[in-house]
C-alpha cells in the first residue's frame, strides 16, 4: 500500500483496545472459576489466537458484536486454576500467547500441550521461559533447545527466586502464572520495571501479589475469582498517530481513552527529552496535552492531544526500553525529523520481536532516506529534517507496516509499504483511521 505526503492530520479517534491487556484478560479469565466478562476485547488475528487457545484447553468463550473501535464484549467461562485439558495449540503469530500460556500449563500434572505457530513465530526464541520454568520443576522441551514448537508436560512446581537477565513483561507473566501453582512463593526480580498488566489483573482476581522494589512476589493460590475487565485503548497503537501529529505540519490529533499504565508510557518521557512540551488540559501553548484521566478498573486511561513540535535528538538507554519497547521504531522515525543525533542503546530485545526490529528499522528507514546506522543493541539516527520517500519492507511485522505509513505521510515523495497486510495482527482498521485523519 502506498502512503503519499499528507496535509495536516486532524481529528479525534479512539485507538483499538490494548492487545497486551486483551491477551491477559482471556488467559486469566480461563484460569478463573466462573465467568469473566471483558468489555472492549481487541478483535485481531493475535487475540483471536488467544481465544482459540483458551477454548482448546476447555474454557467456553461467548462474544458479542464488535464496536466501532474494534472492541468485542467477550465472556470467558473459566476451567479453574487446575482444569486445563490437554491440547495442541496454534498460537498463530501471537508471541505473548506463546510465552505467557506455558506458565499456567506447566503446573498441572498429568496434562500435555504443544504450542506452535506460523513461520515467524517459529523463529522467536522460547528458551527465556523454558529455562526458568525448568528451574521450577517444569517438564518443557523446545526445538534446538530454544525455538518453537514448545512442548509442556504438567509437573509439580516449586517456587524460586529468579532474576530476569533482561526486563521482560512476557517472561515475568509466565513465571507469575506458574507461581500460582507452585509450592512456596515465587519471586521475580527485574533490572528495571516492566509493564505490570498481569500483576494488576491477578490481584483483582484475588491472587496474593506484592512488590518489593523491582521484584514481584506471588504466593500459591487455590482459585482465582472471576469478574469484569475493561480494556482501554492501546497506547502502542495510539503512538503512531501521536508521532504523526508531531512531524506532519499543521496537525492536531486527539486519541481518546488510551491506557496510561505508568510502565507502558515510556515514550512520553522520551518525547519530553526530545523537546515536546507537555501539560494538562488547562495549560496553553503545549505540544501535547493529557486530560480526562480516569480509572474504570485496574488500568488507568486518559485522552491525549498532540500537534507539531520542534524536535531535538536524545539519548535513550536501557532504563527507558521496557516502558517503550514497542515505540522505539517510532523514536527512530522522529529522530529523522529532529535536530542532532538520536541514539538508542540497551534495546537488543527488539531483535526478538515479529521481525528483527533493529535490522528492520535501519534497513526500512534507510531505504526511504534516513541517515541511520544499526548497533548490536540499538541504532543511531542523525536528523536531516525529514525523509525523501521510497519503498519500505514491513517484513511481516505489523509495527513496521504502520511505521512505513506514518513515514510516507511525513515524507517528501511518499512511501510504498510492502507487506502492509501485517497490520491485521493488531490493528485491522489502521489504514481507515489514518485516512479519516488525513482527509
Amino acid at each position: 500500500m502506498r502512503f503519499d505526503p499528507a496535509g495536516a492530520l486532524e481529528g479525534s479517534l479512539r485507538p483499538p483496545p490494548d492487545k497486551s491487556i486483551s491477551h491477559r484478560a482471556a488467559l486469566i479469565g480461563a484460569m478463573c472459576d466462573g465467568p469473566t466478562r471483558v468489555t472492549g476485547f481487541l478483535d485481531s488475528a493475535d487475540t483471536r489466537s488467544t481465544l482459540a487457545a483458551v477454548e482448546a484447553v476447555g474454557a467456553a468463550v461467548r462474544e458479542g458484536e464488535a464496536d466501532e473501535h474494534g472492541g468485542l464484549f467477550v465472556e470467558v467461562e473459566g476451567v479453574g486454576l487446575r482444569g486445563a485439558r490437554p491440547a495442541r495449540i496454534d498460537v498463530g503469530n501471537a508471541g505473548t500467547l506463546l510465552r505467557v500460556l506455558p506458565g499456567w500449563l506447566a503446573g498441572q500434572p498429568g496434562g500435555g500441550w504443544t504450542l506452535d505457530g506460523d513461520d515467524s513465530i517459529r523463529s522467536r526464541p522460547v528458551d527465556r521461559v523454558a529455562e526458568p520454568l525448568g528451574r521450577m520443576g517444569a517438564d518443557v522441551d523446545c526445538r534446538d533447545g530454544r525455538l518453537p514448537p514448545l512442548t509442556v508436560r504438567g509437573s509439580k512446581l516449586r517456587g524460586i527466586d529468579y532474576e530476569l537477565p533482561i526486563a521482560s513483561a512476557q517472561v515475568k507473566s509466565c513465571l507469575l502464572l506458574a507461581g500460582l501453582l507452585a509450592q512456596g512463593e515465587t519471586r521475580i526480580s527485574s533490572p528495571v520495571p516492566s509493564r505490570d498488566h498481569t500483576e494488576r489483573m491477578l490481584a483483582a482476581a484475588g491472587a496474593s501479589i506484592r512488590r518489593e522494589g523491582n521484584a514481584v512476589i506471588v504466593a500459591p493460590a487455590e482459585a482465582l475469582e472471576s469478574g469484569d475487565v475493561v480494556v482501554p485503548g492501546d497506547f502502542s497503537s495510539a503512538a503512531f498517530f501521536i508521532c504523526g501529529a508531531l512531524i506532519v505540519p499543521g496537525s492536531e490529533v486527539e486519541v481518546r481513552e488510551v491506557g496510561i499504565n505508568r510502565n507502558r508510557i515510556g515514550l512520553l518521557s522520551i518525547l519530553s527529552r526530545m523537546g515536546v512540551t507537555m501539560g494538562g488540559a488547562h495549560e496553553s501553548g503545549r505540544d501535547m496535552v493529557v486530560h480526562e484521566i480516569r480509572e474504570p478498573g485496574p488500568e488507568p486511561m486518559a485522552s491525549l492531544r498532540a500537534r507539531p513540535a520542534a524536535l531535538s535528538g536524545a539519548e535513550v538507554g536501557p532504563q527507558d526500553v521496557p516502558g517503550a519497547i514497542d515505540e522505539l521504531p517510532l523514536v527512530a522515525l522522529l529522530g529523522c525529523f529532529a535536530e542532532g543525533e538520536t541514539v538508542v542503546t540497551g534495546a537488543d530485545e527488539l531483535r526478538r520481536k515479529e521481525s528483527d526490529r533493529i535490522d528492520a528499522v535501519v534497513d526500512g528507514l534507510s531505504a526511504v532516506g534516513a541517515d541511520i546506522e544499526g548497533r548490536p543493541d540499538g541504532f543511531a539516527v542523525r536528523g536531516t529534517g525529514g525523509l525523501r520517500g521510497g519503498t519500505l519492507d514491513a517484513r511481516g511485522d505489523h509495527r513496521m507496516a504502520m511505521l512505513g505509513a506514518i513515514a510516507g505521510l511525513a515524507s517528501r515523495e511518499g512511501v510504498e509499504v510492502t507487506g502492509f497486510d501485517a497490520v491485521a495482527v493488531s490493528y485491522p482498521g489502521f489504514a481507515g483511521d489514518l485516512r479519516a485523519l488525513s482527509g
